[in-house]
């Protein structure tokens, strides 16, 4: 399954055909995902405790992922996924533009590109009970 939890998608057909939306779940068992304001469905949830009141919730269904498509955000049209080695990694990229489309991948390397140019050593850290007391006793050995 190519579609992860929070790719941006477009549904392709059905009730809800052109309308984009964000992924909130993904099935990989049954096939489908749960898109943002798309397949709403109404439950009844009835009160458990005497102080509950019955009430009809909404929800977003799943709906199968062959019905859907990622959007490329830097394009921002419709695509395909293909799938790229970088660094040595496996990561899907958009076949209309080439963009990476795992947003975790693409703010890992370019965070990591300028940490490496700083190399500043780490700061050392004290308790402030131990620089207390390291204060303390040479006052103490002086009397």
């Amino acid at each position: 399954m190519e579609i992860k939890v929070n790719d941006n998608v477009l549904v392709l057909t059905g009730k809800y055909k052109g309308k984009q939306g964000k992924v909130l779940a993904t099935f990989p068992k049954a096939n489908t995902v749960a898109v943002e304001g798309v397949n709403i469905v109404h439950k009844h949830e009835k009160a458990r405790k005497t102080t509950d009141t019955s009430r009809i919730v909404t929800e977003e269904g799943p709906i199968d992922v062959s019905n859907v498509m990622i959007v490329c955000d830097k394009c921002g049209k419709a695509t395909r996924v293909a799938h790229s080695e970088v660094n040595g990694k496996k990561v899907r990229v958009c076949k209309k533009c080439g963009a990476v489309l795992d947003k975790a991948y693409a703010k890992k390397s370019k965070k990591a590109a300028p940490v490496e140019e700083k190399a500043e050593a780490p700061k050392k850290r004290t308790r402030k009970r131990s620089a207390k007391n390291a204060e303390e006793k040479p006052e103490t050995t002086a009397e």
